[in-house]
């Protein structure tokens, strides 16, 4: 049998690409949320951790897609799918439920989240391991995945991959190109033109009926905050 490596590719992407790109993280990501919810009610906490975790990671792509959107040149788009492909950059959102935990709702209030310098993402990247294998850590002790993996741990994981994984809402053509047009002559600007132009995106999509209108607006949040639901392990939302 001939078999052939895939390149991984490394490029720029046209609009279309980087809608379609953001969609099937996003259903994979549920997939991958829904698949955890069952081997956790089933019991199998270990296993349902680790896809949490690459549910986790799944979510948070779209972000970096959108990064990718607006790479200048080469140099920047190789740096987007850098982070694309690195699980502790694609993590990062796992500490979402426990910001807005400890009262996080502006925009500013999660800057932890992007903060260089936490170790969480490989935290989380760890769990996943040991979730998945045994191995040898510390003074020659074997860990085995039931064993360090407990139920509660689990259940928190699962519930915050459903929440990431929980939007409905599919990237179009028109909304990349409006994130392009808003957000690209002020990326890596300073912070006050970058949420203003986030204003202005979202203010625009409303106005061609790309997000519903009765929805918080993204310059509520910015400025004031919103108000989250909690959604469990099996995706029913509360207050």
């Amino acid at each position: 049998m001939n078999r052939k490596k895939l390149n991984q590719y490394k490029g720029c992407l046209s609009p279309i690409q980087i809608a379609d790109g953001i969609n099937a993280a996003r259903r994979n990501a549920k997939r991958l949320a829904e698949d955890a919810t069952l081997l956790l009610d089933a019991g199998h906490f270990p296993t349902a951790a680790s896809l949490a975790a690459l549910a986790i990671e799944e979510a948070g792509k779209p972000s970096i897609l959108r990064q990718l959107a607006l790479a200048r040149n080469e140099s920047e788009a190789i740096e987007a799918w850098r982070d694309y492909r690195c699980h502790t950059r694609k993590n990062v959102m796992w500490l979402l439920v426990e910001l807005v935990a400890k009262g996080a709702r502006k925009l500013d209030d999660f800057k932890p989240l992007f903060d260089p310098g936490s170790d969480y993402p490989d935290l989380l990247d760890q769990i996943k391991q040991l979730g998945f294998y045994t191995d040898c850590l510390g003074k020659a002790h074997w860990s085995f995945p039931s064993e360090v993996i407990e139920e509660s741990l689990a259940r928190t994981l699962v519930t915050t991959a459903s929440i990431l994984a929980a939007s409905e809402h599919l990237a179009t053509v028109k909304e990349i190109e409006l994130w392009v047009k808003h957000l690209g002559p002020v990326w890596k600007g300073h912070p006050s033109w970058m949420r203003k132009a986030l204003e202005n995106w979202y203010e625009e999509m409303q106005g061609l009926d790309l997000v519903p209108k009765d929805e918080d607006g993204m310059a509520e949040f910015i400025r004031n905050g919103i108000t989250l639901r909690r959604r469990d392990a099996h995706g029913n939302s509360g207050v």
